[in-house]
């Protein structure tokens, strides 16, 4: 097992700023941005599979800005991010994905949106019955797979 850090300190001040540009603070509903010292703790602990995305996505960032992107002044730093935003493909989209998947499990962030702080099982949540007559389509397609002897 490697005792490497899952990523480098210029990558991790990069996760910081463009985390911040997802999801920014909010006064108003009184949460932190995703930049926050304990989501970001979350993110580095919990990166597991999807780190080496993450390191092509900030990589990919550190490039377009031709430095470290937290370096770089607010109005430069959005330039880069839309053009991240519009070419970065699955790092990008892996990249924004941990940093939601870390800010909207932080209690902080669940007890604003009125969410108790537990897990959903073993008491489980109930959902609204829907109109199950929207799956017809998919029932009445063919399979789509090989039948095994």
């Amino acid at each position: 097992m490697s005792t490497e850090p899952a990523l480098t300190p210029a990558q991790r001040d990069d996760l910081r700023a463009v985390a911040a540009m997802i999801i920014p603070e909010s006064a108003e509903y009184k949460v932190p941005g995703a930049d926050d010292l304990k989501i970001q703790a979350d993110i580095l602990a919990t990166l597991g599979r999807d780190t080496k995305l993450v390191r092509e996505a900030l990589d990919y960032l550190a490039r377009l800005a031709a430095k470290p992107l937290a370096d770089l002044d607010p109005a430069k730093r959005e330039a880069v991010a839309n053009e991240f935003r519009s070419s970065g493909g699955a790092a990008a989209a892996t990249l924004t994905r941990v940093v939601l998947q870390c800010y909207y499990r932080d209690d902080r962030v669940l007890r604003s949106l009125g969410l108790e702080l537990r897990p959903p099982f073993p008491q489980g949540y109930t959902l609204e019955q829907g109109d199950w007559s929207l799956l017809d389509p998919v029932k009445a397609r063919p399979a789509m797979w090989r039948r095994v002897p």
